[in-house]
């Protein structure tokens, strides 16, 4: 099996873009791609799952113990030919000084060649000095090849090879000459949701496209096979054989909402829930269910079909106050709120949170966040730490008076600074992303507050 670590020197080298191009040209070739991105990111991993056409996976050194990643990472590679892992920023970023959870630490802990995307732009000779530092910096990563991005045209990529090849021992795998249409577009929180995108897969045949006529890929699989062989752990007990389904979980997934882990997923098939899709767009009536999971993603973007639907917002409402149990993240606690006004748009919604939101500017919390439960915590006990992320440009107009927290925020922003979690009767909102994992099996603690909500 063939293993790749894209990464790059620094962020919006467009090493995204060069890895979905390389799932979906390599897919296209027959061979079967499994994409792994690194840190906590949804957008990302929608169009690599899309390009591989299997589900994208995140490995994330804040939330997850590193046996898990590489339990992860072995699981969810069986029966692939090539397994890409996609960096976030540059090589050696991280939020410590020593590098232990950066891009670099991965690759280390994986035992994966790098493969570095530059941003050539207006570099000739000077990139000799980039790659050298890049590789003396830690002996004890494998920058296996370098894919130029970026580049003016066939002259300068010829002044590049010629460079590299003289001063360094690095491959150059591809160059990619600059081109308006090899980009995806981007807005607020980073690249349009696959999902939200009408020609998402005429976007990835077109980075396929470039791809292949401009990276060698045999190269590229060569170098990859380089990497060392992944041990087959054996599956967790608690996930080998799924109980038969006795909760149906409502999930709302459309246009608006789509940031939901798929390991989070599976953790609720494996905890005994049933998914129901549920698109509150265009559908006006819930289903028959338990409970409601409503996860991230852009609702001031949608606001006119939000508003516009009242029936559901009136039946997601009519459940919350009678005391379905309801879980809701960042957009999803936006939906509940009165009302959502960004830019010149102003939309009524849900009315289940006694607040009303704005969308400002600049993001209001980003990055990682440590939270511990309160006693108004539906599912858990005082006193349980939780790390997550957060990424949001929306606020509470005003924090309402004798409102219930669920967490006191020890790092981070969530509602207002010190606390995250928004409580009412069976609902928990939060601007916090969570992430099932070894240390918080979040669904499992929700799945069972499920259970025994049915049963009294």
């Amino acid at each position: 099996m063939s293993r790749l670590y894209i990464s790059a020197a620094h962020k919006s080298s467009g090493k995204t873009t060069v890895s979905i191009g390389l799932c979906a040209a390599w897919r296209e070739a027959g061979k079967t791609v499994q994409a792994f991105k690194k840190g906590p990111d949804y957008i990302d991993p929608h169009w690599l799952g899309r390009a591989s056409g299997r589900a994208c996976y995140n490995l994330d050194f804040y939330t997850m113990q590193r046996n898990e990643i590489l339990r992860c990472l072995t699981q969810h590679s069986r029966g692939a030919g090539l397994t890409l892992i996609e960096g976030n920023k540059g090589l050696y970023d991280g939020l410590d000084l020593d590098g232990s959870n950066s891009n670099a630490a991965l690759a280390s802990l994986t035992a994966t060649p790098v493969i570095l995307v530059l941003d050539a732009r207006g570099m000739t000779r000077g990139i000799a000095p980039l790659i050298l530092g890049y590789q003396a910096f830690d002996r004890n990563i494998h920058i296996a090849g370098v894919i130029l991005n970026q580049l003016g045209g066939s002259r300068h990529e010829a002044k590049l090879r010629s460079v590299i090849e003289h001063y360094t021992d690095v491959k150059v795998v591809g160059a990619i000459h600059r081109n308006p249409d090899f980009g995806i577009d981007e807005r607020h929180l980073g690249l349009v949701p696959s999902h939200e995108d009408p020609y998402a897969d005429r976007k990835i045949a077109m980075l396929a496209d470039s791809v292949r006529q401009q990276v060698n890929l045999q190269q590229l699989f060569d170098l990859g096979k380089q990497a060392d062989a992944l041990h087959d752990d054996p599956i967790p007990p608690d996930i080998s054989s799924p109980p038969e389904a006795d909760v149906r979980v409502g999930i709302v997934k459309c246009g608006a909402f789509g940031f939901y882990y798929p390991d989070d997923l599976q953790a609720f098939r494996q905890q005994g829930a049933q998914l129901i899709d549920i698109d509150v767009t265009t559908e006006t009536a819930l289903p028959e269910l338990d409970a409601l999971f409503i996860g991230g993603g852009f609702p001031e973007t949608h606001l006119p079909l939000l508003q516009a639907n009242t029936a559901m917002r009136h039946a997601i409402k009519q459940v919350i106050d009678a005391g379905m149990p309801v879980y809701a993240e960042c957009g999803g606690l936006m939906y509940l709120a009165r009302s959502i006004t960004w830019q010149q748009q102003h939309g009524e919604m849900v009315g289940a949170i006694d607040a009303d939101i704005i969308m400002e500017p600049r993001p209001q919390g980003r990055g990682y966040v440590r939270l511990q439960s309160s006693d108004c915590h539906p599912w858990l006990p005082a006193g349980v730490d939780i790390s997550a992320h957060e990424f949001h440009y929306s606020r509470f107009r005003q924090t309402p008076e004798n409102a219930d927290f669920a967490f006191r925020v020890e790092r981070g922003t969530g509602i207002d600074g010190a606390h995250d979690g928004y409580r009412y009767k069976n609902l928990l909102a939060c601007y916090a992303h969570q992430r099932h994992t070894d240390a918080n099996p979040w669904v499992k603690h929700f799945v069972q507050f499920i259970r025994q909500h049915k049963q009294t």
